[in-house]
């Protein structure tokens, strides 16, 4: 029998009702009464709509209107993958653990399969009462992974894929914990590839949360990788807290996904915290995409640097909003913000709304925004010399975009973030 077809926000509920003698962690007090809370307050919320400030540039009616049906994932079986991006490699199908995909010695595990030792983590980081989409994420998850580092200790680079399989319309919405202990690394790099099934791609959702808890002088590169269906729409959130001394260093690449939007909320909690929200977005025509980010410096003497870059051609849309939040308490914070973007089309549109929100005295911030086209100049000289119109197009275009991945310190991640930027143009000019 088919699963039943879900639709907007009453479907999700409906979903969680269905799903809730089911769902992981059953018999675990604290966990259920965290779904609870979840389901409701997704319940009073709803679906966010434009009018919510955060959501004026990004319309997700797509979501409210399409059908979601449960994922139907089989156990195993061969499934084509992309190239490992690391060493080691955790996989999820539709939001549920592969093991039979996966390297069993990563030093990472499924959530759903060590639910007990996620007490006290789960949701510690995470903020959900007024965001619907972490609600809802909190409800129905299923699974994730779980990474818990001790002191000192070295994780290594692994990478987490998620794969959506686009032959028919699911919705997934794994949950993901990291925590590392003082003086702990890890480079993780997550990866979200779609891949349709014989010759069929439809409308999918991915709806990832991480948590990030950073412990003091502990160091965390997270390069996320977004390659989904074109068919599909990918909305992501991720929250991280910094501890004194400790570092959160991500960067973002959106290159798929109909509509993608990835939010991130961190909070440098301790004296001396850096963080990193790099980034950049890849559209083609029709598609949108959506870099929103929270940048809470709630301590003394804290760095924080963020460049996000995008590439508009035909009729796309991207979206830029980041806001720098510095407490009385932050003096001495040093933090930059830039956003540039390229259009290749005069049907391209870019929505830019960087924000600093100041209430300490003895600060160094910044922020900024640039919208431009190719450098005629550039192009000309590149011409003369004998090369053709679309191959400098593509050069100026690679440049401009490896410029930003250039800050990502982990050669694994950086080489696997400008493979994908390297002849970007050239397939969809």
């Amino acid at each position: 029998m088919s699963a039943p077809v879900l639709t907007g926000a009453a479907g999700f509920l409906h979903r969680y009702e269905g799903l809730r003698a089911r769902l992981p962690g059953q018999g675990l007090p604290w966990l259920t009464a965290l779904r609870e809370r979840g389901i409701e307050a997704f319940r009073a919320l709803g679906l966010p709509t434009r009018r919510v400030e955060a959501w004026k540039y990004t319309d997700l009616a797509p979501v409210a209107q399409a059908g979601f049906a449960e994922p139907l994932t089989p156990v195993d079986g061969a499934l084509p993958l992309p190239r490992a991006a690391a060493p080691k490699r955790i996989v999820f199908v539709d939001g549920r653990y592969r093991a039979d995909l996966s390297d069993s010695d990563a030093p990472v595990k499924s959530l759903a399969a060590n639910l007990p030792a996620a007490e006290g983590l789960l949701g510690s980081v995470a903020r959900l009462d007024d965001l619907p989409l972490v609600a809802l994420n909190t409800a129905l998850f299923e699974d994730g992974v779980l990474i818990d580092l001790g002191p000192g200790e070295d994780g290594g680079v692994v990478e987490v894929l998620h794969v959506t399989l686009a032959d028919r319309p699911v919705a997934a919405h794994p949950r993901h914990l990291v925590r590392l202990a003082e003086g702990a690394k890890l480079v993780l790099i997550e990866r979200a590839w779609g891949h349709g099934v014989g010759g069929t791609e439809s409308r999918t959702l991915h709806s990832p949360v991480w948590e990030f808890a950073v412990g003091k002088a502990a160091h965390v590169t997270h390069a996320r990788l977004q390659q989904e269906s074109l068919s599909g729409v990918h909305l992501a959130t991720t929250f991280a807290r910094v501890e004194a001394e400790g570092t959160y260093d991500s960067f973002l690449l959106h290159a798929g996904a109909k509509l993608s939007r990835s939010e991130a909320h961190v909070v440098l909690a301790g004296p001396k915290a850096a963080a990193h929200l790099n980034g950049a977005q890849l559209l083609a025509d029709g598609q949108h995409g959506d870099c929103t980010t929270f940048l809470d410096h709630a301590a003394p003497d804290c760095p924080s640097r963020q460049t996000v870059k995008t590439v508009l051609s035909g009729k796309s849309r991207g979206v830029f909003q980041g806001k720098i939040h510095v407490h009385q308490v932050a003096q001495r914070t040093d933090g930059y913000q830039m956003n540039q973007a390229l259009l290749l089309s005069d049907q391209a549109e870019i929505d830019s709304k960087p924000q600093l929100e100041i209430y300490a005295d003895d600060v160094k911030c910044s922020h900024g925004a640039t919208v431009g086209e190719l450098d005629e100049a550039q192009l000309f000289y590149l011409r003369a010399r004998g090369i053709p119109e679309e191959t400098a197009r593509a050069m100026l275009i690679e440049a401009f975009l490896l410029e930003a991945v250039e800050g990502v310190a982990d050669e694994t991640a950086r080489a696997a973030l400008s493979e994908v930027v390297a002849g970007w143009w050239e397939k969809v000019a």
